[in-house]
C-alpha cells in the first residue's frame, strides 16, 4: 500500500507527527510511506527509518508554481493520502496528489474549509491531545486499533546518526532549549533555573537554532557559566540529545524530539494548552502557568509562561534525575 503523509510544517509539529509511522508499519507491514513537507523542514525526515521517500516543496518561499509542478509528478500514485495538518494549504497539497484524501472533520481542523477537499473525514476534537489526534487519524483511515499503553512503550521515532564530536559530557548533564519560533513561548527565567541546577552539581548546556539565538545563548551562558553547544542540524540533534540525562525547554522542537526519542524531559507551557500539545509520561513532564487555554484562540501577547516558578522546574528536574 502506498501512503502519503501531509505535514508541511512546523518542525515541532513534524516531530510529533512522526510517531504514526511505527504504528502504520506495525499494522501494515508492506506500507510504502511518503512524507510531503515544506523543504525548510525536510532535513530531519531523513532520520525516520520507516519512510520510503520525502517530497519537499518550497511553499515557505512562496514558490507555488514549482511546488505544484513537483506535486503533479506524483498525482495518482498513492492509495491513501493522510492530511495531519488540517489547513487549507495542506488539504490543497493533498488534493493535488489525488482524490483519496482523508483528514479530520470540521470540529477537528483549525481551518474547517480544508474538509471540502477530503473524501473521508475523521471525527476527533481539535482540543484533543495531538499524539492521540494523529494516531486516531491514522488508525481510522487504515483500519487498525491502538492502545495508549503502546504510546508508553513506543520505539524511538528517529534513528540517530553516528557523530564525531568533541563533546565530553558528564552523566548528569542537562540540556536547556531556551528558544522557540514564538517569543511568547519563551521562558525568561532560565538564568535562575540554570544557576540552581549548577549548584546541585549538574553541567548545563544550551542549544540554539539561529544567529540571533546564538547571541542570546552566549549571553545567558556568560551570566550563568553554562556552556553553548555547537550548532547542529535537526537530524544531528537526534544523536546529541541522547547524550543528556535531561532536556528542559519551551514548547519547541527540541523538547518534542526528546519525547520522540524517549529521553527524560520537561516542557514549559504558558499561552498554549499543555494537555493538548504534550503527551505526559512518568519521564516526560509538562509544567504550565495554570491558565485554561483555548487552542483555537491563542493570544501571542500573553507571556504567562513566565509565571512558572524556577524552583518548581528545578524540583521536577531533581525528581526525574534522582527519583
Amino acid at each position: 500500500m502506498k501512503i502519503a503523509i501531509i505535514r508541511l510544517s512546523a518542525l515541532g509539529d513534524t516531530i510529533q507527527t512522526a510517531i504514526v509511522l511505527q504504528f502504520i508499519k506495525k499494522h501494515i507491514t508492506n506500507a510504502q510511506i511518503t512524507w510531503v513537507c515544506d523543504e525548510k523542514f525536510g532535513e530531519i525526515l531523513s532520520a525516520l527509518p520507516e519512510l520510503s521517500r520525502v517530497i519537499s516543496i518550497p511553499l515557505k518561499e512562496k514558490n507555488f508554481l514549482r511546488s505544484w509542478k513537483i506535486l503533479r509528478e506524483f498525482h495518482g500514485e498513492f492509495d491513501l493520502i493522510l492530511d495531519f495538518q488540517g489547513l487549507i494549504k495542506s488539504a490543497l497539497v493533498a488534493r493535488i496528489l489525488g482524490a483519496n484524501v482523508i483528514g479530520f472533520n470540521a470540529k477537528g481542523t483549525k481551518e474547517s474549509l480544508a474538509t471540502k477537499f477530503y473524501a473521508q473525514k475523521i471525527s476527533c476534537d481539535y482540543g484533543e491531545n495531538v499524539i492521540l489526534r494523529y494516531l486516531t487519524l491514522a488508525s481510522c483511515a487504515l483500519g487498525f486499533k491502538f492502545d495508549e499503553s503502546e504510546i508508553l512503550e513506543r520505539k524511538n521515532c528517529f534513528k540517530a546518526q553516528i557523530l564525531n564530536t568533541n563533546l565530553d559530557l558528564s552523566p548528569n548533564s542537562i540540556l536547556i532549549a531556551p528558544f522557540s519560533s514564538d517569543k511568547s513561548k519563551n521562558y525568561t527565567h532560565f538564568d535562575a533555573v540554570i544557576c540552581a541546577l549548577k549548584n546541585s552539581g549538574h553541567e548545563v548546556y544550551l542549544c540554539y537554532g539561529s544567529k540571533s539565538e546564538f547571541i542570546e545563548a552566549s549571553d545567558l551562558a556568560k551570566a550563568t557559566n553554562a556552556k553553548v553547544l555547537p550548532n547542529f542540524s535537526a537530524s544531528q540533534m537526534v544523536a546529541i540529545i541522547e547524550k543528556f540525562a535531561l532536556i528542559i525547554g519551551n514548547d519547541s522542537a527540541i523538547v518534542h524530539l526528546a519525547w520522540a526519542q524517549n529521553r527524560p524531559c520537561i516542557a514549559l507551557f504558558g499561552n498554549r494548552p499543555s494537555d493538548r500539545n504534550f503527551y505526559s509520561t512518568k519521564t516526560n513532564l509538562a509544567i504550565n502557568a495554570g491558565k485554561k487555554i483555548d487552542p483555537r484562540k491563542i493570544d501571542k501577547s500573553d507571556f504567562c509562561i513566565n509565571l512558572i516558578s524556577p524552583n518548581l522546574i528545578v524540583d521536577r528536574a531533581n525528581r526525574l534525575l534522582h527519583g
